[in-house]
């Protein structure tokens, strides 16, 4: 039974399972239109958004020192994505990379956990992007009806048709195809960099010295029932965590990590990358190291620009302009967070429906879904399925605060992925690897940590969010996915012939 729990499919079958005909992506991918597609989907939410939260809240000035670790984070991570997705150029990111390694129920996990980060993403970067949407409609003079437009309504019932609505035409853009999806990003990521340089150099000439003192505020304590960390530290070591101060910088860092979410899904492309051995390393890096910079340079301005205890939280960069007397650029800048949070939208849509693509190439979910359009070759029943809900999702749902629990998602996968590669290099040495994640295990030893102690500036409820998740996750491959999957004895590969394990993998 524990044997079978940990079967792995090796990287060979993995690769050998994106040929066959009905299940098989187009590959029309670059560098450029992976690179395009982290820098479309990182710069977005965190950027618009969170800066002001965190500078208000936790860091102060400082915010620009937690865009940092956050992006070091990130980088440690970026590493060992960077030489799985090379190595093992298939759809499905973190759950493909465990599931050579790790074994299928690890696998399983981590594609559940991807699944939930993704839909949650989505849903709520759609309910920003209509709120910015109808603040443009209401400059202009057009309001929309109360119960279309917001769930907060007097009659008790709202749904936000701008936000379904978009999940609903990025749904169809991307059964279309993935290169069309990747001249569209192109042209809004193009749209959306123009207004962060603008921030950063019309907001340059506005900084005030004075702002930036003090640059990291004092230390307050932190309210009871805060972060998972607090209670663990002052066990450990009898003192709590505070918000700003030398701590504040690490708790906002593990807030502003939602800014970062989107190079690892750069690494849902790479079975549709013309040349993924080469290409993935360097959209995964060069759009993380991109956007790192963007957003301390922007993190900078800002808090340069207007007292951090000021900054608006629902939109600090706009606000910043205002209250300087430049709505012009306040007007610019809203427009361009509209815009550019469709990329972020249709990217994580991207993600999570080739991590359910692969699942159900495998047996894990109904196979039904593994069959791939003839004529546009990209996953259109998972694509259309997880569509059709998100947007109902997206449309009911207030938005509140669920970026810390798309963020424990994310760093569970970083976890997850930095120990994939250490096992995989001691069970396949011999596998051919286009990029090698330098210093072995000591870069993914020290990704497991950062990701660790990031997860523990999380609320304590997010973690139990997670863990109900998970609950269910497993409920649902010990009743279906365990003795569906592909590896199972007597399972069926696509041709419909018995599947007899290989040696590698535990009956």
């Amino acid at each position: 039974m524990s044997s079978a729990l940990f079967r792995t499919k090796n990287v060979e079958q993995s690769i050998q399972d994106t040929e066959e005909p009905e299940h098989s992506l187009k590959k029309s991918l670059s560098a450029l239109d992976l690179t395009v597609f982290g820098v479309g989907v990182i710069i977005g939410t965190g950027i618009f958004v969170l800066t002001g939260q965190v500078a208000k809240n936790n860091a102060g000035p400082a915010v620009s020192l937690a865009f940092v670790v956050a992006g070091v984070v990130c980088a440690l991570a970026a590493l060992c994505y960077a030489e799985f997705a090379s190595t093992v150029p298939v759809a499905g990111s973190a759950y493909t990379f465990s599931y050579a390694s790790l074994g299928e129920l690890p696998a399983w996990i981590i594609g559940w956990d991807l699944v939930l980060e993704f839909a949650l993403g989505t849903a709520v970067v759609a309910v920003g992007w209509s709120g910015y949407i109808r603040s443009l409609l209401d400059n202009a003079g057009w309001h929309l009806p109360g119960y279309l437009a917001s769930r907060d309504t007097a009659s008790g019932f709202g749904f936000d048709i701008l936000a379904a609505a978009l999940v609903l035409v990025l749904t169809g853009i991307l059964v279309l195809g993935m290169k069309l999806s990747a001249r569209i990003t192109s042209l809004v990521v193009a749209i959306k960099v123009v207004v962060v340089l603008i921030v950063i150099i019309a907001g340059a000439f506005f900084i005030t010295g004075s702002n930036y003192s003090p640059f990291i505020p004092k230390a307050q304590p932190v309210p009871a029932g805060g972060t998972l960390r607090a209670p663990l530290i002052q066990l450990m070591f009898g003192w709590a965590p505070a918000n700003f101060g030398v701590m504040g910088i690490f708790t906002a860092a593990s807030v502003v990590f939602f800014a970062f979410i989107g190079f690892d899904i750069v690494a849902t492309a790479a079975e549709e990358t013309r040349n993924p051995q080469r290409d993935m390393p360097r959209g995964i890096l060069g759009s993380l190291f991109i956007c790192t910079v963007l957003y301390v340079a922007v993190s900078i301005v800002v808090t340069g620009m207007e007292k951090y205890f000021k900054l608006s939280v629902e939109a600090p960069l706009a606000d910043a302009f205002k209250a300087i007397g430049h709505p012009w650029f306040a007007g610019v800048i809203s427009f361009g967070a509209a815009v550019g949070l469709t990329t972020v939208c249709m990217i994580l849509l991207l993600g999570q429906t080739r991590v359910f693509f692969a699942m159900s190439r495998d047996g894990l979910l109904p196979r039904f879904f593994s069959r791939v359009h003839p004529r546009f070759r990209t996953p259109h029943r998972p694509t259309i399925l997880l569509g059709v809900i998100i947007a109902v999702v997206a449309g009911f749902t207030s938005l509140s605060e669920l970026a810390e629990l798309v963020n424990i998602g994310t760093l569970f996968a970083f976890v997850v992925v930095a120990l994939s590669v250490i096992i995989l290099r001691r069970t396949r040495p011999d596998l051919p690897r286009a990029f090698r994640t330098p210093w072995v295990p000591v870069i993914p030893i020290l990704s497991v940590c950062a990701s660790l102690w990031l997860m523990l500036n999380l609320p304590a409820e997010t973690w139990l969010r997670f863990a109900i998740w998970m609950v269910i996750g497993f409920a649902v491959y010990f009743f279906y996915g365990r003795t569906h999957s592909r590896l199972a004895p007597g399972g069926h590969t696509a041709a419909g012939e018995t599947h007899r394990p290989s040696a590698g993998n535990a009956p």
